[in-house]
């Protein structure tokens, strides 16, 4: 289903609100992708001006950048430690920017964007 970005059509106080145009296609939004701790499955979305957006719906793999020794190293995710972003993401397992999840090197914490890049990126936090 689309959701549609725009203002209500009507006031604070029930008062209908006239629009001075009808709907436009530039103002259509999309659901958001809550990516999961599984078997990678990505997918390729035509945006705007023809650009292409990689919506990851599950992933297993980090790109994990080790500040100290200046390398990237790709590790299998064990599990998801924390997501501040919500409690119901904790629970669902649900990777987005700023989770922490658990891998073989340690806590990692995730940088990139997951449901608009298609790929997770993260930094090595400190024991």
């Amino acid at each position: 289903m689309v959701k549609y970005q725009e203002r209500s059509r009507r006031g604070a106080t029930g008062n209908k609100i006239h629009s001075a145009h009808k709907k436009r296609k530039s103002r259509l939004g999309r659901n958001a992708i809550e990516t999961k701790i599984d078997d990678e499955r990505k997918k390729i979305i035509r945006t705007r001006g023809g650009n292409i957006k990689i919506k990851a719906y599950s992933a297993d793999m980090i790109n994990v950048s080790d500040v100290k020794k200046k390398k990237t190293i790709r590790v299998k995710i064990e599990g998801l430690e924390e997501n501040k972003a919500s409690v119901d993401y904790n629970r669902r397992n649900i990777l987005t920017k700023g989770a922490i999840v658990k891998t073989k090197l340690g806590s990692v914490q995730i940088t990139s964007r997951p449901g608009q890049t298609g790929q997770i990126n993260g930094k090595l936090l400190e024991k």
